[in-house]
């Protein structure tokens, strides 16, 4: 069974702006493979209400990549906030829904933020920016 990646919306900002080599290594493991958050479109949609963004390439995203929706994780995202802020431990409650997604499907959460993401418990990380 081919390993499969939840990609993060830092990787897909690196994507977007063609760096660190994003594109060559989603097609080293396979396209299917790379699966994108609901929660990583709102907040590239975000950037473009922002100025900050291509709506384009978000088009792009969404058409050629499966997006995972949060509704089946939600029971996950609460348990690990619990677990975090019984800690002391604060994350974004969006970061939490995009852990909980990966968390559930045992997939590999691709992202650059990773000193963030490894308070997790739990939560496989890999980093693609190769600077």
């Amino acid at each position: 069974m081919n390993r499969k990646y939840l990609i993060d919306t830092d990787t897909l900002v690196f994507l977007s702006r063609g760096k660190f080599c994003i594109q060559d290594k989603m097609n080293q493991v396979g396209l299917a493979n790379c699966l994108l958050p609901e929660i990583s479109l709102a907040e590239l949609y975000l950037g473009i209400y922002k100025g900050r963004g291509q709506e384009s390439f978000v088009s792009f995203l969404e058409e050629n990549f499966k997006v995972l929706p949060i509704s089946s994780s939600l029971r996950t995202f609460a348990k690990t906030r619990a677990y975090l802020e019984q800690n002391g431990i604060r994350l974004e409650d969006l970061d939490i829904f995009i852990a909980a997604i990966a968390l559930d499907m045992d997939y590999t959460l691709v992202t650059h933020n990773t000193r963030h993401f490894s308070r997790i418990p739990g939560l496989k990380i890999e980093d693609w920016v190769q600077e």
